[in-house]
């Protein structure tokens, strides 16, 4: 029993590092897409990352592979944030908020990856259906406290809401001029509740 020990303990290491790895690539990759778009330099996300480019084609041996991994791990975040975010803030409404700016964030790295998987119809419409599965639900519940605690009115659906701010959130790339955030903050304002006088 002893000798069989050692030889699990390294494997888990390995297994956690790569783990590690992984996420530290997929973060800089939405940072850089964030910034530079889907067809970043591949060179930029190792850098970034600090690996060697063929540590990224090791774990995404296509282009469309890490834009999915990529998405599917801001989806995953975005959607963990919400509970969290919920527990600690000041109000439910500063949680959404929040949530919201996430949100958006997300959806400005989203930008582009309808090109990138234009060969695969069917994988963009599965990816788009995983992220309402994922993140419609979390809005609801956000939006559910905020009515609950009084400080938005009720009866607002989540699909609504996110399909809103992601149409504030087209044409970011195309115009330095235009900030959404400045529009999803007037959008989540309308939602407040009027203040008693």
């Amino acid at each position: 029993m002893s000798v069989s020990q050692p030889a699990q303990v390294p494997a888990r290491s390995k297994r956690a590092d790569a783990v590690r790895n992984e996420q530290a690539l997929l973060e800089a990759a939405a940072a850089v897409f964030g910034t530079s778009g889907v067809d970043a330099p591949i060179r930029e996300i190792a850098a970034r990352a600090g690996v060697g480019i063929g540590t990224i084609y090791r774990h995404f041996p296509a282009r469309a592979d890490l834009v999915v991994a990529v998405y599917r791990h801001q989806v995953e975040s975005c959607a963990e944030a919400g509970p969290a975010l919920l527990a600690a803030a000041e109000s439910p409404f500063a949680a959404l908020r929040q949530w919201v700016d996430l949100f958006a964030d997300f959806l400005v790295t989203k930008h582009g990856l309808a090109n990138a998987l234009q060969t695969d119809s069917g994988g963009f419409q599965a990816l788009h259906t995983y992220f309402l599965d994922r993140l419609v639900p979390v809005c609801a519940q956000l939006l559910q406290a905020a009515a609950d605690a009084g400080e938005i009115r009720s009866g607002i659906h989540a699909y609504e809401l996110m399909r809103g701010i992601g149409n504030l959130c087209i044409g970011h790339d195309s115009d330095p001029r235009y900030d959404p955030r400045r529009l999803i903050g007037l959008l989540l304002k309308g939602l407040q509740r009027p203040r008693p006088r």
